[in-house]
């Protein structure tokens, strides 16, 4: 039990590097390329990667979700299902391909992408299923060395050879978008040539078992896309693309605190199945409220520092999007709290109120889009969506509390810390431009954080006696 626990800790740290890391590699270019792109160009890249990542939902059925079951009713097989859900992959990503080419005209109205950037997307779409699911079997395994290997190579090379192709190419958005793919696509490849030679078998009755409980998260993961990403497309129709540039940029600054509910949420969501499978609730709610605590804490250090983050990736010529910055943190905080709850929902097979819940919040964010971003402009779309995550949020934990798993967490304690931590982040607007006020307050936020930690050392120790 000692070895198991220290295994899932060990992955788990790794996991959560290794995608920080692959996020900071992007961080660590975004100033390069707005400095190589002009607003407009910059606004067309984010516009073709926020429909990238909705399409993504669509096309490839988001297969390698249903590994957090399917590790443990098929772990024998467990190979032959991955290659089954790759092959289902393709099919259905061949099919959008050919759709969207047989009625081009019709998505080019929609999307605003020409034909040649529309066939380098599904390029990279035919490819995902094969990098997400080998990725997330890996996760499941406890295994971290190659997804951390994969995920290196795919940032680092499309930062790397986005740079060379913007720098060097004739068309730098061309450069930007084939630079962005090309890796995926190699690795997706290789990927793909590994699983069909070693597993030649492909297994029907896997695709009749993935189907029921997939199909019905379409839904849901195609809203949740809209939600986080519609204000996007909606602000390259009514404001333009230099607004959607300024909007994206302030975006990336909050999408620290994204990127690491990703990866946080990576090495959690298999601890957590591995403790409901068990029917150990009472560790899981002892480890709920710090857990929370401490992402929330993050996140409000992160809005403080916002402004310094943004002109280092922009530079003075996206100053004005600093406001952007305290509302997106926060909806990105409700997003970390709610996939606490989707967790629990994927593990019991409750996929239906999902979809709903997020139909639900991806019209009111749609809603108050369409009402106030043609009045106070992009940086309203950050306000919409913050209000989308907290509809959501509300939504999330009825539907646990339906499953009658609502006790698992400490629900009181996360809801108060919630609440702190969201006034927190809206009270520093006020102070975002008073540089002496803010750094005062930085200072204190982090001498408080580590009295904390000290305060707190010896829970360390008796968590990890618990646990083992």
């Amino acid at each position: 039990m000692i070895k198991t626990t220290n295994k899932v800790i060990y992955s788990g740290i790794w996991f959560t590097i290794s995608n920080f890391l692959m996020k900071t590699v992007g961080f660590i270019t975004t100033p390069v390329f707005t400095r190589l792109l002009s607003k407009s160009e910059f606004g067309e890249f984010n516009n073709l990667q926020t429909w990238l990542i909705l399409l993504t939902y669509i096309t490839s059925l988001n297969l390698e979700g249903s590994l957090i079951r399917a590790v443990h009713e098929f772990k024998e097989d467990i190979d032959e299902y991955v290659s089954s859900m790759m092959m289902l992959g393709i099919i259905s990503t061949s099919i959008w391909w050919l759709t969207f080419n047989l009625f081009y005209d019709f998505f080019n109205k929609v999307l605003y992408i020409n034909r040649l950037y529309i066939n380098c997307m599904f390029l990279y779409l035919i490819c995902c299923p094969g990098v997400n699911l080998f990725q997330n079997l890996e996760r499941y395994k406890y295994k971290y060395k190659w997804t951390v290997a994969i995920n290196l190579t795919i940032s680092i090379g499309a930062s790397l050879l986005s740079v060379l192709f913007v720098c060097f190419g004739a068309n730098k958005l061309s450069g930007r978008i084939i630079g962005y793919i090309m890796p995926t696509i190699i690795v997706g490849i290789m990927i793909y040539l590994y699983y069909f030679i070693k597993i030649k078998k492909i297994r029907f009755s896997y695709w009749k078992y993935v189907l029921p409980i997939i199909l019905p998260y379409i839904p849901h993961l195609l809203s949740m896309s809209l939600l986080s990403n519609i204000d996007r497309v909606m602000i390259r129709k009514i404001c333009g693309t230099e607004a959607v540039a300024l909007y994206s940029l302030a975006y990336i600054c909050g999408m620290i605190i994204t990127m690491l509910v990703s990866s946080i949420n990576s090495a959690f969501a298999p601890w957590l199945a591995e403790k409901l499978k068990i029917a150990d609730y009472e560790i899981i709610r002892k480890v709920s409220f710090p857990y929370v605590a401490i992402f929330s804490y993050f996140a409000i250090g992160c809005v403080l520092v916002s402004p310094e983050i943004l002109f280092l990736l922009g530079g003075y010529e996206y100053a004005e999007a600093i406001y952007v910055i305290p509302p997106v943190s926060a909806g990105c905080l409700m997003q970390f709290i709610y996939c606490m709850y989707v967790n629990v929902e994927q593990y019991s097979k409750k996929t239906m109120g999902m979809a709903f819940a997020s139909i639900i919040a991806a019209s009111v964010n749609y809603i108050l889009n369409l009402i106030f971003i043609p009045q106070y402009g992009y940086i309203a779309a950050a306000y919409t969506t913050f209000m989308g995550y907290f509809v959501l949020l509300i939504l999330h934990i009825f539907l646990v509390y339906k499953i009658g798993l609502i006790k698992i967490y400490d629900n009181k304690k996360i809801c108060i810390s919630v609440i702190a931590a969201v006034i927190s982040i809206f009270s520093v607007s006020f102070i975002i431009k008073y540089y002496i006020i803010r750094y005062f307050i930085l200072i204190g936020f982090i001498l408080v954080g580590f009295y904390i930690i000290y305060r707190e050392k010896e829970k360390l120790v008796i968590f990890r006696k618990s646990e083992r």
